[in-house]
């Protein structure tokens, strides 16, 4: 097992090498090396962790074994158990999801002049986007465009993502990074007001804007800020159970449960936009995970038993980097703005053994055949990992780049005695994102009218795989897009009638009909860590 003083003696070879790394650039792989890599290593590839579908709109396809477990579940309730007749709430657009895109969404629907109104589980902020590092791609310096933003993205996505999508993603970069600067958004910047722009992996250009390295805190709370000084109303620690349609099978609102009371509310509509963000507390394969406490893939649930379509749903991102050690942060985000940096992975022997910046998924795949396959982990208590030589980053840009830039990662590992400045650290892959999702068109609308879905919950943004910064940028984008488009489309809507649940029976005699026999219920809500008995 891991113990302190072998951490120290194998430290001590990674310093030891440190210069002769710091000057040798491993080449990157070639396209045929990577498609071997990532089909003997990724877990997306890992057959048995895997269920086919046999109800729903994409039975016959296969999605990770918990996901299919909470898609093929129950309701947590039936339609006698609501008063739809009756309404506790009554908007014209419903937004179901208190993070980046949710609260993008709600922000346009009200600048559009409509009333919106958030749900969520948790507290409107306690999402994926909070806890974001590294920054937000746009292409806009003048030695980059965003055709070249949509061929790097394209390619990192295996060429895989939905064009046009892709496409609204790049193009309306530049101005979601004005956007949220004119909102109020600190990002970093020259002494000129110049925006600072970094490399990420996969990139080909200098495009990451950060706030340091906590970006999307710094994003999210100029968003919630926004949210709450616009008196746009925002209910808290309440979860959507179920989507109701009316009688022409449209989106009309949500069936809410406060959390602490258990209590049922109808929230009565004529748009609804999913937002509730990724699947990480899932913990497919077993993996920990960088996701914060709500991220349980409700939104896939709701939008699925009411017929919505998924797309790539069986594409997970597992960052490269989690953190390995100390235990009280295992899984945490290592950000790979670490690596734009300047800092290598470094095996048991010292060697540097990939380039730095390689797409997240190669950089994975490349990090657990090192562990497995070729024996060169490092043991820990909880596993293996890797260093991650934070100390070449002064060694080659200067002392105090890591305070400047990174002030967020030298406090995590600092809480534990680890100084990154002269430590390196240890990582291992953690379940980070949520590649596949909900299938929207350009409008931001699923197969369900009226039903729209913005940020993680959506599919075919990125392809089988994410560039680093095209996250935020998606919650940012497609939050915004999913609101305006959901606010036109309520104006052009009546108030609902005849609201329905008929969908839950109907999904039923699905599951029975397939001859699946199960005691779940979906959607999840919270992830179980009870200690069981």
């Amino acid at each position: 097992m891991y113990k302190i003083d072998k951490y120290n003696e194998l430290a001590e070879i990674v310093a030891a090498k440190r210069a002769e790394n710091a000057a040798l650039e491993p080449r990157r792989m070639t396209a045929e090396e990577k498609d071997t890599l990532l089909s003997t290593f990724h877990p997306d590839y890992k057959e048995g962790e895997f269920t086919v579908l046999q109800a729903g709109k994409n039975k016959g396809e296969k999605v990770p074994t918990q996901l299919a477990q909470l898609l093929q579940g129950h309701s947590r309730i039936s339609a006698a158990d609501v008063d739809l007749s009756n309404p506790d709430y009554d908007t014209d657009v419903l937004i179901i999801g208190g993070g980046g895109a949710g609260a993008s969404a709600a922000i346009e629907a009200d600048e559009a002049g409509v009333k919106a109104m958030i749900v969520t589980k948790l507290r409107i902020g306690d999402a994926n986007t909070m806890m974001a590092e590294g920054g937000i791609q746009a292409a806009d310096k003048p030695n980059d465009s965003p055709a070249i933003h949509y061929l790097d993205a394209f390619g990192g996505g295996h060429f895989a993502a939905k064009p046009e999508l892709l496409e609204k993603l790049v193009t309306k970069a530049p101005e979601a990074i004005q956007w949220l600067n004119n909102l109020g958004v600190e990002f970093d910047k020259e002494a000129d007001g110049t925006m600072v722009t970094t490399h990420g992996g996969g990139t080909s250009r200098k495009r990451m804007h950060a706030a340091k390295d906590y970006s999307g805190a710094e994003i999210m709370r100029t968003l919630r800020d926004e949210v709450l000084n616009r008196g746009i109303p925002v209910i808290d620690f309440t979860a959507a159970l179920e989507i109701i349609l009316d009688e022409n099978g449209r989106a009309a609102g949500a069936v809410l449960m406060n959390m602490e009371t258990k209590a049922l509310m109808v929230a009565r509509a004529k748009t609804v936009v999913i937002a509730t963000g990724g699947a990480g507390r899932l913990h497919y394969q077993g993996f920990p995970t960088s996701n914060h406490y709500g991220a349980t893939a409700d939104g896939l649930v709701l939008g699925y038993r009411v017929g919505a379509k998924l797309l790539y749903a069986d594409t997970l991102q597992y960052h490269p980097t989690g953190a390995a050690y100390p235990e009280q942060i295992f899984g945490a985000l290592v950000t790979e703005k670490v690596r734009s940096l300047g800092a290598k992975l470094i095996n048991i022997d010292g060697e540097a053994f990939m380039h730095p910046l390689e797409t997240r998924d190669v950089t994975a795949a490349s990090i657990i055949r090192e562990c497995s396959e070729r024996g060169k982990g490092i043991q820990t208590e909880q596993g293996v990992g890797v260093w991650l030589d934070t100390p070449m980053i002064e060694y080659k840009n200067g002392e105090g780049t890591i305070e400047k830039r990174i002030p967020a990662m030298m406090r995590m590992f600092g809480k534990y005695g680890i100084d990154i400045r002269k430590e390196p650290i240890l990582v291992y892959p953690t379940l980070h994102y949520q590649n596949g999702g909900l299938d929207i068109t350009p409008d931001g609308m699923t197969g369900v009218e009226n039903l729209f879905a913005a940020g993680e919950v959506v599919g075919g943004i990125h392809g089988r795989n994410r560039l680093m910064g095209n996250s935020l940028l998606d919650v940012i984008v497609f939050g915004r897009n999913a609101g305006i488009h959901a606010a036109a489309k309520a104006k052009e809507t009546e108030q609902p009638k005849n609201l329905t649940l008929g969908h839950i029976e109907k999904f039923d005699a699905e599951l029975k009909e397939a001859g699946i026999e199960t005691d779940t219920v979906s959607p999840k809500l919270l992830p179980d860590y009870a200690r069981k008995a």
